[in-house]
């Protein structure tokens, strides 16, 4: 085989591997810089900073995965092109000046990154669930307040309703009948009312009774609500990004530090 057919096998996986390493290099960096502008302004202290921030940082982290992936495989492209392995009595570079040192240690650390915050993710999401039970039972004490004062005024709102229609004749009553402003049940009810005075007061706390069961009810479901709505999205948080995280640390750490041995073996 001539030179110049040597030369030629060997260009086309000189220019894979040349490819495969810009397009590694290019993704992983991109990755990278687009996790650290979706997280800006940064917030450290902020547990929902965290949260959203463990969350994009998991969600974008197969990109560079596959970016350091690309990159190492073009490395390997390119040591099998051009062999190498140094010449026996030949000198040897050091591993730091290998650039596939620096792929599989940010892989490594990348790894280290996802594996603490696995468990980080996990505490933020237990304590906001925390704060966000306490804040449930907040808004359900402000709303029995707000919803107790209604149902006081509505209830005074009858008694006065009651009142006016107990001085009314039977001829403005009959007229409100026809007008559909009183049912007949209701027309009765003013009767009796005339008739035993007394018994309106019994009548406006069994309506105030019947009002506030209603009322704790409504805020009971609410409640209800609110909190399984909240423990299912925090569960689903937590798994999907737990589990997320630490089959990225797998990965991270599988490629970082087999890559690692096998470059100081060789």
């Amino acid at each position: 085989m001539t030179s110049k057919n040597i030369s030629s096998n060997r260009a086309l996986p000189v220019s894979v591997a040349r490819i495969l390493k810009i397009a590694g290099l290019v993704i992983t960096l991109a990755a990278l810089f687009d996790i650290l502008m979706v997280a800006m302004p940064y917030q450290f202290g902020d547990r929902q900073w965290q949260i959203d921030f463990v969350t994009s940082f998991v969600d974008r982290g197969i990109v560079p995965l596959v970016g350091i992936v690309l990159f190492l495989t073009g490395c390997g492209v390119d040591s099998g092109a051009n062999g190498l392995e140094p010449a026996e009595g030949s000198g040897r570079r050091a591993i730091w000046q290998d650039p596939r040192f620096w792929a599989m240690a940010l892989s490594s650390l990348l790894g280290l990154v996802y594996v603490l915050a696995f468990p980080l993710h996990l505490y933020n999401v237990g304590q906001a669930n925390q704060a966000a039970l306490e804040e449930v039972d907040k808004q359900v004490s402000a709303a029995e307040t707000q919803l107790s004062d209604q149902v006081t005024q509505e209830v005074d709102t009858r008694r006065q309703q009651i009142s006016q229609l107990m001085a009314a004749s039977n001829e403005q009553v009959s007229q409100l009948i026809a007008g559909g402003q009183l049912t007949q049940e209701q027309a009765d009810k003013i009767k009796e009312f005339k008739a035993k005075p007394d018994s309106v007061e019994p009548f406006l706390t069994q309506q105030e009774d019947e009002l506030r069961k209603q009322v704790k009810t409504q805020i009971e479901v609410r409640k209800k609500t609110a909190l399984e709505t909240r423990k299912t999205d925090d569960l689903k948080s937590g798994l999907r990004i737990g589990i997320g995280s630490l089959l990225l640390a797998i990965g991270f750490m599988t490629v970082g530090w087999a890559g690692l041995r096998s470059l100081r073996q060789s």
